[in-house]
């Protein structure tokens, strides 16, 4: 127990048979039980946690009968934390990519009550561009932009890492069969907690790298996936959170800015046209463009500004 708190860890696995060992025989001893998801590995990690099994009562091992992504296997595991009654759920990477050291750090909010839901932030120094691969750096700034604007928490900034506590109460009330089961899981819960008004927090953790993990994503595939997941999100809460649960007239800002973007491309598409064949812009269609964009980003820019200020509160 950590503080009079039963903790649950969960550690998605995916052939992760040389390094699933270690994220074990590093768990700090205050952990209550180790729940450890086979995500229908291809290699030995299934035998390898058997094994381990044998020796630590603390774990407990759910196997997947198919593949399901890293964010099945996170439900999986929530699901277990949520049935057990545990007072709080962790998620650790089985790739020993997440610092045990950085646990209590990242419990203590919770634990206190201070908030919901805390979650590693590896950009909170200047030494996280050093030691991430830059392509995993610029893609992770990109989708925390987006993710920003998606979830409603401004305040939030590395959202692709996995590394989080959430409480019994969110644990309870998320529906984790909803969940989307790939990489874009911490995008999912974010814009799912924000929904139900939960407070998160990020943490400072120390970025782990070349200590002998094996990635398999594709950035140039992964932003452009994960954007098209963030918009569909961004509709999803501004509907529930603004329109069904309590309107507020930021709706009606985003959507006169979507209808002036729309109204607005055929015009820049002929200004374009008429520029390549007379060779000029025509001022009236340049004006209308220059109006209309301008009438556009401001739409945009206060209905930010009124999400910032209505999620201000769950820091």
């Amino acid at each position: 127990m950590y503080k009079e708190k039963n903790i649950a860890v969960i550690v998605p696995c995916y052939n992760e048979e040389n390094q699933i060992k270690k994220v074990v025989s590093s768990m700090p001893d205050f952990v209550d039980k180790i729940v450890i998801i086979d995500d229908k590995s291809m290699d030995n990690t299934l035998k390898v946690v058997k094994d381990l099994c044998c020796k630590n009562d603390k774990i407990v091992l759910i196997e997947h009968s198919e593949n399901q992504g890293v964010g099945g296997s996170i439900a999986s595991g929530y699901k277990y934390a949520r049935d057990n009654d545990f007072d709080c759920a962790v998620v650790m990477a089985g790739d020993a990519q997440m610092d045990p050291n950085d646990l209590s750090n990242l419990l203590d909010p919770v634990v206190s009550g201070e908030t919901d839901y805390s979650k590693g932030n590896r950009l909170f120094t200047g030494e996280a561009y050093k030691k991430i691969p830059k392509i995993r750096y610029f893609g992770n700034s990109v989708l925390s932009l987006l993710t920003k604007i998606a979830s409603g928490y401004w305040h939030v900034a590395d959202s692709q890492t996995g590394y989080a506590v959430i409480n019994k109460r969110a644990l309870k009330l998320i529906d984790w069969d909803q969940m989307y089961k790939r990489y874009g899981q911490p995008n999912d819960l974010l814009v799912r907690l924000n929904i139900y008004n939960f407070r998160v927090r990020d943490v400072f953790i120390n970025p782990v790298y070349n200590v002998g993990e094996k990635s398999g994503i594709k950035i140039h595939k992964v932003i452009f996936t994960l954007s098209w997941l963030l918009f569909k999100l961004f509709i999803l809460r501004m509907k529930e959170k603004y329109v069904i649960r309590d309107f507020h007239p930021l709706i009606l800002f985003y959507l006169f800015g979507f209808v002036l973007v729309i109204v607005d491309l055929p015009l820049i598409i002929r200004l374009v046209v008429l520029k390549v064949i007379d060779g000029f812009f025509p001022p009236m269609t340049m004006l209308a463009v220059m109006f209309i964009t301008i009438m556009a980003f401001q739409s945009f820019l206060f209905a930010m500004w009124f999400d910032m200020e209505y999620n201000k509160d769950l820091k």
